[in-house]
């Protein structure tokens, strides 16, 4: 079949990848030019474990196509994949959909025959109504099904997810889309295949996450409990993970929660069912209780931070941690430090797969110049570029042994540094003083 994908971020290049694995025909399409000549040029523009050697594959067997072109793209393709992004809007905090909407709008004019056009990326419930009224509205004669089809990779794990679904949801009440959908799907079991309304779709997506949401925030919440007490919450988390009603994943306590979708994904939710319950019996909701599970969180992270690094005086600070803490650095270096670097060091021999996340969170820094990203391992270097930039450097490092190295010692001195390793119990300490002092 020929699969046209729209967007080619962490939901639309892994799957674009899979489903030429598959044996499709697929092309990737964006607007973003310069993107697109990289990818053309065999270049990558993320990194996911895998990803590299299937993609080149695919490409050599002529399977995988990149274009900024709709028309070429959409023009007799059998399943349209919408993967654009959803980012919150800056007022109110909903899922801005104008990135969905362009593309539905635009794609429209190249529906020849009947195609499916199957919804990936993250959005509020209803979505498909709209985006299906938005294709009528600019070709009145399209003859399309729109689906649901939500996505549930992980960053860093996308490819591996991608072939070892724990299911594949799928919505529509079309029963020819939901056999175009099962012959997309025709390497996969059955099983896995979850056929429903498109609504419950669009709820399944938002809802699983908001649960992961509130089960963090509770096991947060019990660490400070812990602290108080004298448990011990590693031991009380994997107690509690050991009943098979709970689960052990999304216990381990720690300064809130980060990533690329997480938050935005659960605060659009949480925004949108306080809104919808209050339409049907008005003042049953106070969207302010929805709302401080994502607002609690990310205090968490400030005031863990701010314990750490004091006054923020100094514009130079390591963070240590393994390469997960990486997700969420740009809004660290921003928010919580209040004060956007020029440059960001990475003082270690950063692994491959992680060195594109370390770019594109840095990237992510809201201002105007983005910051210059550095990979030295070389003393000599490292402190020529410290000198260069002074306090408009930020160093990252993801090894401990880091500073065990004599020659670093005056560089790490005059450095504030941050050590994720140690939140859980400083955290809770930390909080506790807080509550008592907001209680004197």
């Amino acid at each position: 079949m020929k699969i046209a994908v729209i967007g080619t971020g962490y939901v639309g290049l892994p799957s674009g990848v899979g489903f030429a694995e598959l044996g499709n025909d697929v092309y990737c399409i964006d607007n973003n030019a310069e993107k697109i000549k990289a990818l053309q040029h065999g270049k990558l523009t993320l990194y996911e474990e895998g990803l590299a050697e299937m993609f080149a594959r695919n490409v050599k067997e002529g399977k995988l196509h990149f274009t900024c072109s709709m028309q070429d793209g959409v023009t007799d393709a059998d399943v349209v994949i919408v993967a654009v992004g959803t980012p919150p809007h800056p007022v109110t905090k909903e899922a801005d959909l104008q990135y969905i909407n362009a593309a539905a709008a635009e794609l429209a004019k190249y529906l020849t025959s009947y195609t499916v056009v199957a919804i990936k990326s993250t959005v509020p419930v209803g979505t498909g109504d709209n985006v299906e009224k938005i294709i009528k509205d600019n070709n009145p004669k399209a003859n399309i099904d729109v689906v649901s089809l939500p996505e549930f990779l992980r960053e860093g794990f996308a490819l591996y997810d991608f072939f070892h679904p724990e299911r594949i949801v799928v919505g529509t009440n079309s029963e020819k889309a939901r056999r175009i959908i099962k012959k997309l799907y025709v390497d996969f079991a059955d099983s896995l295949l979850l056929f429903v309304n498109r609504k419950s779709s669009e709820t399944i997506k938002y809802a699983s996450n908001a649960f992961l949401a509130v089960k963090l925030n509770y096991i947060n919440e019990m660490a400070n409990f812990c602290e108080v007490t004298g448990a011990d919450i590693r031991e009380v988390a994997k107690g509690m993970g050991m009943d098979s009603r709970i689960g052990n994943k999304f216990l381990n306590a720690g300064p809130g929660f980060g990533g690329s979708c997480f938050p935005k994904d659960t605060s659009a939710f949480l925004t949108a069912v306080a809104s919808k319950l209050n339409e049907l019996t008005p003042g049953t909701i106070d969207e302010k209780l929805f709302k401080n599970v994502i607002k609690e969180e990310e205090q968490y992270v400030y005031e863990y931070l701010d314990s750490l690094m004091g006054t923020f005086e100094r514009h130079r600070f390591v963070i240590i941690g393994d390469s997960a803490k990486i997700l969420g650095l740009s809004r660290f270096l921003v928010n919580v430090h209040g004060h956007i670097p020029l440059a960001v060091i990475c003082t270690d021999t950063a692994p491959e797969k992680f060195r594109q996340q370390i770019i594109d969170e840095v990237q992510n820094l809201d201002c105007s110049r983005k910051a210059d990203v550095y990979f030295e391992t070389d003393t000599y270097e490292i402190e020529v570029l410290a000198k260069k930039y002074g306090d408009d450097a930020a160093f990252l490092t993801a090894a401990r042994e880091f500073f065990k190295q004599d020659e670093f010692s005056a560089l790490i001195s005059m450095t504030d540094s941050i050590d994720f390793a140690t939140a859980p119990n400083e955290l809770v300490k930390l909080r506790l003083n807080s509550m008592l002092q907001k209680n004197d």
